[in-house]
């Protein structure tokens, strides 16, 4: 008789929890090496797949007190963090945009804008996937776009290209909004949780897009090497807005001109006040209402991942845990020799560490994790600290090698036209090129933004 997968992962997942345990009391006391064995399970459970995303992400309410390393209340009370709200209205949206078809709207209209050539075609797919990608999560744009990209050629080599084109691009559109990707909701809730003041949803864009455009241009040209006279045809979509879409989108282009007048441009305007939170929820919740009539909670309540929802609960609870535990601050104090480097190479070790981590776990947990770790190092040291953990966040996302790095990649992997090997070899060089270019953005443009008060 076999041994069941499940007790293995899991067997696995517990060993190497006690493993970090005992190893960790020989640097922190009980509590915190507590709390890094538990991290370990979790992180181990989230990787292999031992239990079920949703299972492990919320064990934290069970571990967290029954370890003595934060109560009930103190843990629960981060799985109701009002950036969990502000994913949940733009996942409805999401959820509104795939319904009405108006993603193939939006894809065949990109679609027109270049050659049909492989060149061409590849790079419509980065920037498109990039695009909804800063609007919706990258991992619904991933399964949204995947299937088009699918039947836009029979060859597997043409096809491997394309999928890899709205992977990356999805990672890379991801960052240029705070709702485009877990790492950027996390980033603003631990900045809010911390005191900082949070980054406005336009000054964030204003920031982030031209990185964002560049990555799109070195993902696009990287991919179609050898492909610039390969001809591509594919069908054209009916060019009329249904009334569904034409909905669907006047409440998106409403809310990106409420976003726009929310967000203040200091000194010149305050913005209205209003919570980006509440917004995005009103959003999500005005598709139920008669006027929109897009959403039905009982067909559509299935697509809501609540097991994302819950991992970002996970998320802000460990993030909490390592502040009060103390832990965050013992661990900086490992760190503090780094600091005595100039300030770009600091960065560049930052990128570096975040980039090549997040290859082998996932960038959600691994973000929760470091943040209030860079957070502790920054301010203990006096150095810009939104600017070394938006240097971290953005890295988070930009890892391209392995399937288990993000979402989108581990989507590409899926499609069962990609392998590992090509995804590692087209994503090592991708990494090097994103960790450079995220520092020298960071150094230049984003230190003197992020340093007025």
């Amino acid at each position: 008789m076999e041994p069941n997968p499940q007790y293995q992962k899991t067997g696995i997942a517990l060993v190497i929890g006690l493993v970090v345990f005992f190893l960790s009391q020989l640097a922190f006391n009980n509590t915190q090496a507590a709390l890094l064995g538990v991290i370990a399970l979790l992180v181990t459970l989230w990787t292999n797949e031992g239990l079920p995303l949703a299972v492990v992400s919320l064990l934290p309410i069970i571990l967290f007190p029954a370890f003595g390393i934060i109560d009930t209340k103190a843990t629960t009370i981060n799985y109701a963090h009002p950036i969990i709200f502000l994913f949940l209205g733009g996942f409805l949206i999401a959820i509104a945009v795939e319904k009405s078809g108006l993603h193939t709207w939006i894809a065949d209209r990109m679609l027109h804008i270049f050659p049909n050539t492989g060149r061409g075609i590849i790079l419509s797919l980065v920037i498109t996937s990039g695009l909804l990608s800063s609007i919706l999560s990258n991992t619904t744009t991933t399964l949204l776009l995947i299937s088009i990209a699918l039947y836009l050629s029979s060859d597997p080599k043409l096809k491997m290209r394309f999928i890899l084109a709205i992977a990356y691009g999805a990672s890379v559109g991801g960052i240029m909004t705070p709702i485009g990707t877990p790492p950027n909701l996390i980033l603003m809730g631990i900045m809010q949780e911390k005191g900082m003041e949070a980054i406005p949803f336009f000054q964030w864009m204003w920031m982030v897009a031209p990185l964002s455009f560049v990555m799109f241009i070195v993902v696009g040209l990287l991919l179609s090497i050898g492909l610039k006279d390969v001809k591509i045809s594919h069908t054209s979509l009916d060019e009329s807005l249904s009334t569904r879409q034409r909905k669907v989108l006047l409440l998106i282009g409403g809310l990106v001109v409420l976003l726009f007048i929310n967000a203040p441009i200091k000194p010149y305007w305050n913005g209205l006040g209003l919570s980006e939170p509440g917004i995005l929820l009103a959003a999500g919740l005005l598709l139920f209402t008669p006027l929109f009539n897009q959403l039905d909670w009982m067909q559509d309540k299935v697509k809501i991942p609540f097991r994302i929802m819950f991992l970002f609960g996970a998320g802000f609870s460990i993030a909490k845990a390592f502040g009060t535990t103390g832990l965050a601050s013992e661990v900086a104090t490992y760190l503090i020799d780094l600091t005595t480097l100039p300030l770009v190479l600091l960065l560049f070790a930052i990128a570096a560490l975040i980039t090549f981590t997040t290859e082998i776990t996932s960038n959600t947990a691994l973000i929760s994790i470091m943040l209030p770790i860079i957070y502790a190092v920054t301010e203990q040291v006096g150095v810009n600290s939104a600017l070394f953990m938006m240097v971290a966040t953005v890295c988070a996302s930009y890892a391209f090698m392995l399937p288990i790095a993000t979402p989108p990649n581990a989507i590409a992997m899926s499609s069962g036209v990609v392998d590992v090997k090509t995804m590692a070899k087209y994503g090592i060089l991708l990494n090097f090129i994103g960790i450079i270019l995220v520092v020298s953005f960071a150094f230049l443009f984003w230190q003197p933004v992020l340093s007025l008060p």
